[in-house]
């Protein structure tokens, strides 16, 4: 079994962040600045031995392939910032190209979602930092010109002669089928058989009216994807908070903590619906979730999963084995996240459980014969 953790870049400066959110800002940031909310928040979380790293130094994309090759990770799937030309977050990435003798397997997200100032902003309050104009059809062309190279890279993740090609949103992309159909003739005009195109956000698998005749794979992105759906019994859960958690948010009735929109969800039952739900369609790839808690981007407008730990991660995730071997067509299943600290969702080792949930992986995939 192929596991393949999503991979979050935001942990380097650039001159955008900069200015956007103040000098030196990198995720870090945020992670660094968690406040506990309640008795047993577990917040901040602290990477072991305050491993703050850099990744515009090659010796900690070094250390994170080292680790995942260790537990059994076969690959990462980078999260990729192209707006007509501009990059953002692209130094880890292209520093992986550059250093062919770092051994590990990978592949591209194209997250190609607008940015926006929605950590500070009032909700309906947004304000685009930097958006697409998908429309631009030499820049399709500019776009794949910058990605050959990684295709190339012998690393890269290719499936039947095709390299894989994950977009986040694709609902959004205006003429989809043309942008497709040219960046799979450009594949095989540069030896390719083509690309596999894969869709991955939640809004993506459950929008409407959108052509995905072209796409190899859907991701069921976790926890998006199986709690799609809100309703009041999401914001019943916040009743749980105790009285110092209402001081702390000085927060004096019920109707208040709603309105804080604070989330508080079941990590158990969200596996739950996790390992009930069945593939969406022939092509569907299931991915798994390691915790979640952004409450250090947002903080009382957050959302969190209680009941994480990596006992639960290893014997939900060894389930989720055995049900992608029974159910799905696929070898591969996707991971949130690798290091997305400031959503909670991260396999590498921290202060608390050290390398547990990596522990877990290994584990999970050996008691499975699923250990490549």
């Amino acid at each position: 079994m192929r596991i393949i953790p999503l991979y979050l870049p935001q942990f380097h400066r650039i001159p955008e962040n900069d200015a956007w959110w103040g000098d030196g800002f990198t995720e870090w940031t945020n992670v660094k600045k968690a406040k506990p909310l309640f008795e047993g928040h577990y917040q901040p979380r602290i990477p072991l031995n305050k491993n703050y790293y850099d990744l515009t130094q090659v010796d900690a994309l070094k250390w994170q392939c080292e680790i995942a090759r260790k537990y059994s990770v076969y690959g990462f799937c980078f999260y990729h910032y192209w707006f007509n030309g501009k990059l953002l977050l692209e130094k880890p990435m292209e520093l992986l190209l550059a250093n062919p003798e770092i051994d590990i397997n990978y592949c591209i997200s194209w997250a190609n979602h607008n940015w926006e100032d929605s950590w500070k902003a009032s909700p309906g309050r947004e304000k685009i930092l930097i958006g697409h104009d998908f429309d631009d059809e030499n820049d399709w062309i500019l776009h794949f010109d910058y990605l050959l190279p990684f295709f190339k890279d012998p690393r890269y993740i290719v499936e039947d002669g095709k390299p894989l090609m994950t977009i986040y949103s694709p609902n959004v992309i205006g003429k989809l089928n043309k942008m497709l159909t040219l960046w799979d003739k450009m594949a095989i005009d540069q030896g390719f058989k083509g690309l596999k195109f894969l869709f991955q956000s939640a809004m993506s698998f459950h929008s409407k009216g959108w052509d995905r005749s072209m796409f190899d794979y859907g991701i069921q992105f976790e926890p998006g994807y199986s709690n799609r759906k809100k309703s009041i019994l999401n914001y019943l859960n916040i009743m749980r908070y105790t009285q110092a958690v209402k001081k702390v948010l000085g927060i004096k009735s019920r109707l208040q903590i709603k309105s804080k929109k604070v989330e508080i969800r079941s990590y158990d039952d969200t596996w739950q619906k996790i390992l009930k739900t069945k593939p969406h369609s022939k092509n569907t790839i299931p991915s798994a979730f390691v915790d979640w808690d952004n409450t250090p981007r947002k903080q009382v407008a957050g959302s969190i999963y209680e009941g994480a730990n990596p006992e639960k991660f290893k014997k939900y995730f060894k389930q989720l084995v055995l049900k992608t071997k029974e159910e799905y067509k696929t070898d591969k299943i996707f991971v949130f996240a690798w290091n997305e600290w400031a959503e909670g969702g991260y396999l590498e080792p921290d202060e608390k459980y050290e390398y547990a949930y990596l522990q877990a992986i290994y584990e999970a995939l050996k008691e499975t014969d699923e250990l490549i």
